[in-house]
């Protein structure tokens, strides 16, 4: 798929700071962040534990918003948004994957896949073909019927992948999503996420402490005491 121009970054930080109160000190957890991120972009934030990156992935996120600067999730400022009309910018730009699968385990993969379609109220029949088309995609459609314990991890990863891509989000926002696999399995879901970034024409933002998952990506963000250390694009792209 051809990766689209649009005008502007999909999503911009702009000198953001994140200052978490503890007590009578003030702990700033990112200083001053300045960020561009362009749709189509395959981008990796890295950095050692407390560094900063959970806090910058809900930021990027839009899941919380800075003490200072400003965050802009398709040109809107999240500041200005009330936390209904947030969420909804959220929910329609933004699917997310995490380390822990967050599968509701008495339901089925489809059932887990079709829910956030089902919340949104869209028509059975439509939630319906789109589900069964993105387990396809992620190579479950014989594991349809199967609950998350009948599933290995990497299965319930790829399932937690569909349950992202169901609603058709222009940016995947992933954190640490190989952290609870094996080496061999995360490669095969890393794999995944690059396939579904070339066809599907997605931006694909990646929090990991994994160096070896960041060369999967093209853009390259290393933090540090919450600040930019090092910002460079990806020449060894691993194929």
């Amino acid at each position: 798929m051809v990766h689209k121009n649009v005008s502007g970054p999909i999503l911009c930080l702009e000198n953001v700071w994140k200052i978490y109160q503890m007590g009578e000190v003030e702990v700033p957890a990112l200083r001053g962040i300045s960020l561009k991120i362009k749709k189509g972009d395959f981008i990796a934030i890295v950095g050692a534990s407390g560094s900063g990156k959970s806090t910058m992935m809900n930021l990027v996120g839009c899941l919380d918003t800075p003490s200072k600067g400003n965050v802009f999730l398709k040109s809107r400022n999240i500041a200005d948004l009330c936390e209904s009309d947030l969420a909804t910018l959220r929910g329609k730009t933004i699917g997310f994957i995490f380390q822990q699968y967050n599968l509701l385990p008495n339901m089925t993969a489809y059932e887990n896949v079709v829910l956030p379609l089902e919340l949104q109220e869209v028509d059975d029949d439509v939630a319906e073909k789109q589900a069964k088309k993105v387990l396809k995609l992620v190579g479950l459609e014989d594991k349809i019927h199967h609950r998350p314990s009948q599933l290995s991890g990497g299965q319930q990863q790829r399932v937690a992948i569909a349950r992202c891509l169901v609603g058709n989000p222009e940016i995947i926002l992933a954190d640490e999503p190989t952290g609870a696999l094996d080496s061999v399995t995360g490669k095969g879901v890393l794999n995944m996420l690059e396939k579904i970034w070339k066809e599907e024409g997605k931006t694909v933002i990646m929090v990991t402490h994994d160096l070896h998952l960041a060369e999967y990506a093209h853009n390259i963000i290393e933090l540090k005491d919450g600040k930019i250390l090092r910002m460079e694009k990806n020449h060894k792209k691993v194929h």
